[in-house]
């Protein structure tokens, strides 16, 4: 077993340690256990069929289990947000659809407001859920409270009473509704790469797997551990197990404060219970877990501590889960019966359905516009009766409790805090084996394959033994090689950032590795995936197609399209980064090489001064001159009528490319080598958050 990751002894943890989670747990009516594994037998646990392998029990004292993913949170965290509010801008167009005078339709800007003064507080070991409607502003808190909201919002959010910073960022963790994972990575293969980027320095790489491995085993993944994640196109672990997963990778690192966006969406009941109870584990541990909830059910809503209660942007509810009936019943709003789940009372209000409304009224007053005036009555009646009655003792609550045992810690210990995990060498090697493993399935597929053969073998039978008297042939074909390797590899390259850009977000906002040694970790794994059939296409179309039949001259020309290969692909994921989405950058790609093609000089000999410059922009152009030139020397001649021999030189095709350069357009290539991918990387710099 390895030692406990958090249980650090270097100076960077020492001195103002937190309190135990013993004396949170001490101060709570209930007591809650969890185990690390589930004392019944292993026939009676199916921990792959959507089982957590967690169980719950109440018992006195708390007994704390070593070495486990819940154990008690060493940096407990107080999250408190004051009156957070904000606001987005739309851009409508008024009236028709149709331009105006100036050909241009009429734009209006309107502000719409998001959220509006919302407030509360979580303490370590509470579980807090946020409910209400589709469009209330629900996923909006939650990552302003995650500190990954881009843009600027007003109100006040603190962690034990300072701002968001990046050392917290390591002791956070975000579990979005949707499942960011590689699909073709095993469960085991995608908590291993996670632990050996996230887990620290001091823990060997045998000791970040065995982590791992507790995390699979007490999450209930252990019958799935080598089954793929899957994906759209093909099937893999279950929905309820690939939520297990994503919250498994945040637990890791045994976070401070853990925040989820829907993490029951689109599972079964028994399903759900059973992820919220993993959750409700996870917070008795001391840490503080916040996440938004569309609608649970009366078992699920039992389970949690605090509830935020959103209708529109604004809070009608912020308090005790325990007390809302109580509250809502005390300013006139009391269910019709009984035996009513809570969270339909809840989202009933929120979308302004008040509970004397029988449901034959709402059936025969739908659409008319006297409901939906209803409606907006009581939606504002429920937030003057928040701000009223629950805003200022809620607010009176958040100022009690400024004062926090480690709400400031020593300097030694925040510059410790900000180091990387582990080091830049480290997140180039693990980064570069996870991305060939996860690629190798796409870069070798069998169409790809079959792709590149096909043409390869077709383009030999068409150029079938050409000779130096059908020398526009081989031109011909030198052409047809540079124009299809720009292609090719540069239409490849455009869906690399657009793809990864979920994930590459994810896991940056993490601060789980530097962007530049994820950047050369892609660039070198793309190598061998990209060398390979470009050299295989060579060898096929080269001696099948009768050019010059010397070693030298067929390495060279292997050469020649590999670097020109790599500067198509360097275009490519520059026109990915900048645009980030792969209709557009198709479009302007598509374009691009249209106009590199004609410009190439091979169809046009004689360009227009003033459009002539688009050759020396075109790299295929280059790399055509450079294949001619190795390709044919000075000495050479060929027959151009009967009975004469002229110098190749002399042939119009190659005496207007004038090969003589070829220093120069090799540094051409270079130059655009080297700028294409320095300017990608900082357009990824630019884009992804700080």
């Amino acid at each position: 077993m390895p030692p406990d990751h958090q249980q650090e002894t270097s100076s960077c943890m020492t001195g103002n340690g937190p309190p135990a989670a013993n004396t949170i747990l001490s101060n709570r009516t209930d007591t809650v256990l969890v185990h690390a594994q589930p004392s019944v037998s292993a026939n009676n646990v199916s921990p792959c069929s959507d089982d957590d392998g967690i169980s719950v029990q109440i018992q006195e004292p708390p007994l704390v289990i070593r070495f486990s993913i819940l154990r008690e949170s060493l940096h407990p965290v107080t999250l408190k947000f004051e009156d957070v509010a904000y606001s987005i801008n739309l851009h409508t167009s008024k009236g028709s659809c149709f331009a105006t005078s100036h050909g241009e339709p009429n734009k209006q800007t309107r502000t719409v407001s998001v959220l509006n003064g919302v407030s509360g507080m979580v303490k370590p070991g509470e579980l807090l859920a946020m409910l209400g409607p589709s469009g209330s502003g629900k996923t909006t808190l939650l990552t302003a409270l995650a500190g990954r909201l881009r843009g600027k919002f007003s109100g006040k959010i603190t962690y034990n009473g300072r701002q968001f910073s990046s050392s917290l960022k390591r002791k956070t963790g975000f579990v979005t509704q949707d499942d960011v994972l590689y699909p073709h990575l095993t469960v085991l293969e995608t908590l291993s790469y996670a632990a050996l980027l996230r887990l620290p320095k001091k823990l060997t790489r045998e000791e970040k797997i065995e982590q791992a491995e507790m995390v699979i085993m007490e999450l209930g993944l252990t019958r799935c551990r080598n089954s793929v994640v899957g994906g759209p196109l093909f099937r893999g672990i279950s929905g309820g197990e690939r939520k297990r997963v994503s919250i498994g990778q945040e637990m890791l690192v045994n976070p401070s404060c853990l925040l989820l966006d829907e993490p029951t969406s689109g599972l079964d009941s028994t399903t759900a219970q059973r992820i919220v109870a993993t959750l409700r584990g996870l917070a008795r541990g001391g840490r503080t877990v916040i996440t938004t909830i569309h609608q649970p059910s009366s078992r699920l809503y039992r389970m949690f501590d605090k509830v935020v209660v959103l209708s529109e942007g604004s809070p009608i509810y912020s308090g005790r889960a325990a007390q809302v009936m109580d509250y809502f019943g005390s300013i006139g709003y009391v269910p019709g019966f009984n035996l009513l789940n809570p969270a339909d009372f809840l989202l009933d209000l929120a979308n302004g359905i008040a509970p004397d409304v029988k449901q034959d009224d709402q059936l025969e007053f739908h659409g008319r516009l006297e409901h939906h005036d209803d409606q907006n009555a009581t939606k504002q009646s429920l937030i003057s009766s928040y701000k009223k009655n629950l805003h200022p003792a809620l607010m009176a609550e958040i100022q009690q409790n400024v004062g926090d045992p480690i709400a400031s810690g020593k300097s030694s210990r925040k510059n410790c805090d900000n180091e990387w995990t582990a080091s830049w060498w480290e997140q180039f090697k693990v980064l570069l084996k996870r991305g060939l493993q996860e690629r190798k399935h796409e870069s070798y597929s069998y169409l790809r394959i079959f792709q590149v053969l096909s043409v390869s073998i077709l383009s030999g039978l068409l150029w079938w033994h050409s000779d130096r008297s059908h020398i526009q042939d081989q031109v011909g074909l030198l052409f047809f090689f540079s124009i299809f390797w720009g292609f090719f590899p540069l239409n490849n390259a455009i869906f690399v950032f657009p793809q990864e850009r979920a994930m590459l977000i994810k896991e940056r906002s993490s601060g789980m590795y530097r962007l530049s040694s994820y950047y050369f970790a892609r660039m070198v794994g793309d190598l061998p995936m990209e060398l390979v059939l470009p050299t295989i296409f060579i060898t096929v179309a080269y001696w099948m197609g009768g050019l010059k039949p010397s070693l030298i001259t067929f390495l060279l020309t292997l050469s020649i399209i590999l670097f020109n290969v790599l500067v198509a692909q360097s275009l490519g994921l520059l026109l990915g980064a900048i645009i980030m989405d792969v209709k557009q950058a198709t479009a302007l790609a598509s374009v691009t090489m249209l106009v590199f093609l004609m410009a190439g000089g091979y169809y046009i000999q004689h360009m227009s001064p003033f459009i002539a410059w688009l050759k020396y922009i075109s790299f295929s152009h280059y790399c055509y001159k450079l294949l001619v030139g190795v390709q044919y020397s000075a000495n050479e001649v060929y027959a151009c009528g009967s009975g004469l021999h002229c110098s190749v030189m002399e042939f119009p095709a190659i005496k207007y490319l004038g090969v003589d350069n070829k220093l120069i357009d090799v540094a051409a290539l270079t130059m655009m080598l080297v700028g294409y991918r320095l300017l990608a990387y900082v357009t990824l710099r630019m884009r992804q958050p700080h």
